[in-house]
This record gives C-alpha cells, sequence and structure tokens, in this order.
C-alpha cells in the first residue's frame, strides 16, 4: 500500500544535513537540499528530526512469546542453563497461552510501533507440532504485509534426528511458504553433527534457501560446531547466505582464538545474530566486525518460556549491545546502530533498504541529533513509514 508522490521536507539525515525527500510509489526518487522549490502537494513535515531507516528486527519468535498474554512466571533450570529443559518448559506453557494468532498480532504491533519494518522470525517446526504454528504465522505474516516485511525459518525447536519425522516436515514447510531453513545445536542437542547438517543444508540446497541456524553451544564445542557450518558453507558456494544464531561460544574464547575462528567465519560469509543476553558469554561484536564478519541483531524472546525480559525496540537492543561490549566512543556507538540497520539488511539480503534514492521508503524519525545520541537516550514519540505511508506514532500502530 502506497501514497501518491510525497515530499518530506528537513529530514536531518545520519550525517547531519538537512534534506527534503521526494516518496511515490513507495520508493525514494529523490533527495535534495532542505527548501529546494518543489511542486509536489502533499508535504509531511520531519521538522529536523532525525531520519534512519526502519529498523531490522534480525531474531524473534512469534509463535512463542507471551506478550499481551497473562503473566507467566519464569522456572529456572534444575541446573543452570539447559536448552532440552527449557524446551520441555516451552511446551508446558505453550499449552494453556491464549491463542497463537492473538499473542503474534500482540508482539507484532509492539516492534512496528518501535521502527521495526523488517523482520526475520524462527516458527517451531517439528515433530512436537507440526505445520500447524507456520500455518497461523503465515496467515498473521499476509495480515501485516503492509505494515512489515517477515522472514519466516522453519525452526526445530525439539532437534531434527532427535524428533521424529522433523526431516520431512522441515521439507514440507519450506514448500509451505518458510522462507528458511533452521537448526538448533547440532552437537550438544542431536548429538550429530555431520547428521544434523547433512539434513539442513539438503534441504537448503533442495529448496534454493538461506540457513539460519541457532547454536547455544559454549567454548571449544560451539568452535568447532562453527567451523563446521562455515566449511559446508564453503564447499556449498553458500556464502552470504548463512547466519548463526547467538554463537556463545565465541564469547567464551580468548582474544587470539576467538580471532582466528572469527576470520574463518569472515572468510566463510557467515553472519553472526547476537542479542547481548545479560547471562551469557555472547560473541565479541567488535572483534568480530574488524575481521569482516556481519553481526547483526534480534530481540529473541519476548517475555516467554526462556526469559521475562524485552521491549521489541531495537534502538534499546542497541544500546544493550553497546554498553555490554564497552562501547564508549562514536564510532563504536554507530557501530551498535549499525548492527540493528545496515548490517541486519545485509544479513537478511534485504532489497533496496536505506536512505538513498531508488531504496524503499521505510524509514523512522528519532527526536536525537545524531546517531551515538539516539543510542544513548533511545528516544521515543517516533513515527513510522512503511513506503513512504505512515504506519506508526507515538507508539501505536496505525491501520
Amino acid at each position: 500500500m502506497t501514497q501518491p508522490e510525497t515530499l518530506f521536507t528537513h529530514a536531518r539525515l545520519i550525517d547531519g544535513t538537512l534534506c527534503d525527500i521526494t516518496v511515490a510509489g513507495g520508493r525514494i526518487t529523490a533527495i535534495a537540499p532542505a527548501g529546494t522549490p518543489s511542486a509536489i502537494a502533499q508535504i509531511v513535515e520531519i521538522g529536523g528530526a532525525l531520519l534512519v531507516p526502519g529498523f531490522v528486527e534480525g531474531h524473534i519468535h512469534l509463535d512463542t512469546s507471551f506478550y499481551g498474554d497473562r503473566w507467566i512466571p519464569h522456572r529456572p533450570c534444575t541446573d543452570g542453563f539447559d536448552v532440552q529443559e527449557r524446551v520441555a518448559f516451552q511446551a508446558e506453557n505453550m499449552a494453556s497461552a491464549a491463542p497463537m494468532e492473538r499473542r503474534a498480532r500482540d508482539q507484532l504491533d509492539l516492534c512496528i510501533a518501535q521502527g521495526s519494518l523488517q523482520m526475520r522470525s524462527h516458527v517451531m517446526v517439528d515433530g512436537s507440532v507440526g505445520l500447524a504454528s507456520l500455518e497461523t504465522i503465515l496467515a498473521v505474516r499476509e495480515d501485516y504485509r503492509d505494515l512489515i516485511d517477515i522472514q519466516l525459518v522453519a525452526f526445530p525447536q525439539s532437534g531434527i534426528l532427535k524428533s521424529p519425522g522433523t526431516p520431512e516436515l522441515l521439507d514440507a514447510a519450506l514448500r509451505l511458504g518458510a522462507d528458511l531453513v533452521g537448526g538448533l545445536d547440532p552437537a550438544s542437542f542431536d548429538r550429530d553433527v555431520n547428521g544434523h547438517l547433512d539434513v539442513v543444508f539438503g534441504l537448503a540446497e533442495k529448496h534454493g534457501t538461506d540457513i539460519d541456524i541457532h547454536l547455544h553451544e559454549a567454548g571449544t564445542l560451539g568452535a568447532v560446531t562453527i567451523e563446521a557450518i562455515c566449511a559446508r558453507t564453503t564447499a556449498l558456494g553458500m556464502q552470504g547466505h548463512v547466519a548463526i544464531s547467538h554463537a556463545y561460544g565465541i564469547g567464551d574464547l580468548a582474544p587470539d582464538p576467538a580471532r582466528r575462528l572469527a576470520a574463518g567465519i569472515a572468510r566463510a560469509g557467515v553472519s553472526i545474530m547476537t542479542n547481548a543476553p545479560g547471562n551469557h558469554a555472547f560473541p565479541p561484536v567488535a572483534l568480530l566486525r574488524a575481521e569482516g564478519v556481519v553481526v547483526f541483531a534480534g530481540s529473541d524472546n519476548i517475555r516467554d518460556s526462556w526469559w521475562p525480559y524485552g521491549d521489541g525496540d531495537m534502538l534499546r537492543r542497541a544500546e544493550i549491545i553497546g554498553y555490554r561490549s564497552g562501547f564508549y566512543t562514536d564510532a563504536e556507538l554507530t557501530a551498535a546502530f549499525d548492527v540493528v540497520t545496515a548490517a541486519g539488511a545485509q544479513a537478511l539480503r534485504l532489497e533496496g533498504y536505506g536512505i538513498a534514492v531508488g531504496a524503499r521508503a521505510d524509514f523512522v524519525t528519532l527526536d536525537a541529533d545524531h546517531v551515538p545520541l539516539a543510542v544513548v537516550s533511545v528516544p521515543k514519540g517516533r513515527r513510522v513509514f512503511k513506503a513512504g505511508r505512515l504506519v506508526a506514532a507515538d507508539g501505536k500502530v496505525l491501520r
């Protein structure tokens, strides 16, 4: 859904310049210095606010959040952090949750209102739920198509080899409309790295899809699995088409081994997603970026069975990443912003992203003079435009 030709006046770009931006057919058709004469009748005054591309929510779970539902107290694992136990807790909680469609809509409204206009959501597809969750989220995605672009990952939350019938279900999910194939802890969950990756990469090759694998494995085990994923990626010529989400193990390594691993990840063209969780080691963002790795971010879970936190605000996620990474300089704060914008667009292979002639007119206004200030202050009162149309303002979605 698009507007007629519209002129957005007095927009402050990231480089500090004030510009007038012309939008037609949902795309930016011209950028001129503010005050340039124009015959366009439909004008939107930006008023000197910082205008940035829509945020990229690179990793979320629309099917398992309880946002908008009743409060479900967090249940700790028996001993530390155990993925299989958390999966079991999730199954119990989901059985008494509000309808998935309602919860997914609540979460989407939360994210859109704060400026996320591109999203990648992982949706459970395995022997425990079959294709039911994906069918629900596909229908929700269709209803939100004019508000946000959503990539869906067929995610085997209960494992691939441990959950009977899951390889066939993942195959069916990709035929049904999932955009990517996922995986989960090949060594520690399925206990068979090669067998797990055979399925994931085999389906990606068969359907011509990208890959995004959850990897919670720590330390050396995580590093070995990452090396195996990178080797497969290179062998199949899939550079730029594979992401590893979480990759906690990189954060457990000493600087020199982490740097060597990062160099290998960069050569393989594999991207790394982090939400900088508070109770785990997480990938060293600056080190990875210095080696040429694309690092992007997501909210991950929002008020679900894994933790009670999350507000769907990717600008706050940039602040969290910067805070946990020890980013203080303007350059470092700008890097944190890049992780939730341009780097996310690169990892998701988005077409027409950014503030440039020919790009899609998906942007957000922020009450800040520049990006570093936006990252540390996380200003509210945002206006969110999709294809040049106002879709959210002051924390509320407009439909």
